[in-house]
């Protein structure tokens, strides 16, 4: 499909061409795409590729169970958290945070967290 955008495919075309033991699971896949965003079915019951596609920036993100997130997202609630904890546990034993250390991590958070934003908003799907 990718080899030339504009044309249809039947199931059993992709089931030939990706050497499937069976057109179910042609269909599978092709249904997974549909529900991705990246392909479309016709009433015929060929697929085709939609028509802008950013197939690239897949590669930035991570299945978690049905939902696709982008990795950075993991990294920006681990910050944050690690912050919160870090702040708390200071004041409460009424000590002041290091500077650099805090200022450390508030930056971090920043990066991670306009990072995360800034890929999800990219997602195709």
């Amino acid at each position: 499909m990718l080899q030339q955008p504009y044309r249809a495919v039947g199931v059993r075309e992709v089931q030939r061409a990706l050497k499937f033991s069976s057109p179910s699971i042609a269909v599978h896949h092709l249904e997974k795409l549909e529900e991705l965003g990246l392909v479309k079915k016709k009433p015929t019951g060929d697929y085709v590729l939609k028509e802008e596609v950013k197939i690239g920036i897949l590669q930035f993100f991570t299945r978690v169970g049905r939902f696709m997130v982008p990795p950075y997202l993991f990294y920006s609630v681990l910050f944050t958290i690690m912050l919160t904890t870090y702040t708390a546990l200071c004041f409460l034993s009424q000590v002041w945070p290091n500077l650099y250390a805090f200022m450390f991590g508030l930056i971090a958070i920043a990066a991670f967290w306009i990072e995360t934003i800034r890929i999800w908003r990219a997602k195709p799907f």
